[in-house]
């Protein structure tokens, strides 16, 4: 049996910040059991909720060295739905109301967790035969590996999978510090080693000393090789190009079934979407102080408010589409002051087409989910995207943009052919997305027998993690393969 250790910032069900933990608290309960034994690596923060970690094994601890500092590592653990998590504990590294702070102080926590999460493997004798590391937070993993460990033969013969989930997000902080911080020599902190544009790039040597790199979509995996898309990296990505790989993320279909969620007012499948889902929309229109109107067209957004996400398309426009008094909208997110300000604005100036919630909600994001008519989603880049494929499974039709997973995932609506799962624009152009919007919502109205036959084929779509931890394994095979 191989096994497998994935070293990330956060995972679900302890900790969430976005798309990063659901991947990797899901992903790990799909691969074949009978061959593979995959295990979580997560640090010990103490904003992790007190009901999830009051039953922890104390496994021991021991120390590391930093640079000159010697710190004490905690290792504990826990057991959920048949995966094996370990919690990396030190509170002076992982205090705090919240898992990410100011930079200089993450570069230093995330080499701790680096460090000490290689170490803590020999601590609890779990000699994985691949390490799997997620974003820049674990970007140091393969380089401590590669210096620190290269000799010792408990080690030797590890291999390491580094998945980049946000190309924007890299680590970066000044050279000198983190020389200091991380005891590494000089040597290290060439133009083809950690240095980026003058400052130490924690997921550039990820990227460099990892065996192989994948991300979380085909079409990001291409994009993040172009100079529009690479984030100052793309040199080095098509360097690594033959290494490269991206399998399309999946979510978890226990946590995401229209059939039995509990978070939703009426069940339903895509046998009877057509005839239940309205229950669902009306409990939303009256949870959001909406009038329930049936044919009304009701869009949901869940997300982050930042530009990535299109935020500036939807301020741009929102008083044209709000013209149209059956348009309405049910938003949940939090983000960037100026675009809370901005749906905080019309939902005060369109009280009766916008229903919005400033913060962070998963039970009302699953009522949105499948209450919603249409889920909209106008990305400036997107390496995957969950929330395209959780409305999906509820019957709620995606709108998007064509860009990274969102064009992998969501095939347009061919009204001649009568194919497609959801409707797609492809130039980052507020009223390119105003047009979608419109023909979206003109299909809904006026050709209703063609709307219900997008809702089924987006719920008949297999976006769970089966297919993807199949190719992982694959990839695995072929990477143990390799001398």
């Amino acid at each position: 049996m191989k096994k497998v250790l994935f070293v990330t910032s956060e995972a679900v069900p302890f900790i969430k910040t976005g798309g990063l933990a659901d991947v990797t608290g899901s992903l790990p309960k799909y691969f074949d059991k009978k061959k593979y034994d995959v295990r979580i690596m997560i640090p010990k923060y103490l904003c992790i909720e007190e009901k999830l970690t009051a039953d922890l094994e104390n496994l021991g601890n021991f120390s590391i060295s930093l640079g000159w500092r010697e710190q004490y590592v905690g290792v504990f653990h826990k057991v959920v739905e048949g995966v094996t998590y370990y919690f990396i504990d030190n509170e002076y590294y992982f205090d705090g109301d919240q898992p990410y702070n100011r930079i200089y102080e993450d570069v230093e926590k995330f080499a701790f967790f680096s460090k000490a999460a290689i170490a803590a493997m020999k601590f609890i004798d779990f000699q994985a035969d691949i390490i799997h590391c997620h974003d820049w937070q674990t970007g140091m993993v393969p380089v401590f590996l590669k210096y620190f460990y290269g000799e010792d033969p408990f080690y030797q013969k590890m291999k390491t999978v580094f998945t980049i989930h946000n190309l924007k997000f890299q680590g970066r902080w000044k050279l000198n510090e983190v020389k200091d911080i991380t005891g590494l020599p000089a040597k290290f902190f060439m133009p083809d080693q950690l240095e980026s544009y003058g400052e130490a790039n924690y997921l550039k040597g990820g990227i460099v000393y990892s065996d192989m790199v994948t991300t979380v979509s085909k079409s990001y995996a291409q994009e993040i090789t172009t100079p529009e898309g690479g984030e100052g990296l793309d040199g080095l990505l098509r360097a690594k190009s033959d290494h490269l790989y991206g399998i399309v993320n999946g979510i978890d279909y226990d946590e995401y079934d229209p059939v039995t969620d509990q978070r939703i007012g009426t069940h339903f499948d895509k046998m009877n979407v057509v005839k239940m889902k309205p229950a669902n929309k009306a409990g939303l229109q009256e949870e959001l102080g909406l009038p329930k109107e049936e044919d009304a067209f009701l869009i949901g957004i869940v997300s982050r408010m930042t530009v990535q996400k299109g935020m500036d398309l939807i301020a741009y426009v929102m008083d044209e589409l709000l013209g149209d008094k059956k348009i309405q909208f049910a938003v949940l997110g939090t983000g960037e002051e100026r675009f809370e300000n901005m749906f905080r604005h019309f939902a005060w100036k369109y009280e009766r087409q916008m229903g919005v919630c400033l913060q962070y909600s998963e039970d009302l994001a699953h009522r949105i989910y499948a209450g919603a008519d249409a889920f909209l989603m106008p990305s400036m880049f997107e390496p995957c995207g969950l929330s395209q494929l959780m409305s999906m499974r509820y019957g709620t039709v995606p709108m998007v943009r064509e860009t990274g997973g969102l064009r992998d995932t969501v095939c347009p609506y061919n009204e001649y052919e009568q194919t497609g799962n959801g409707f797609s624009f492809a130039n980052y152009n507020a009223h390119e997305m105003l047009h979608m919007i419109r023909y979206a919502k003109d299909t809904y109205v006026n050709h209703r027998n063609e709307w219900n036959g997008i809702v089924k084929r987006a719920m008949e779509c297999d976006f769970s993690w089966n297919a993807s931890a199949r190719d992982y394994e694959t990839l695995y095979e072929e990477l143990l393969k390799m001398q």
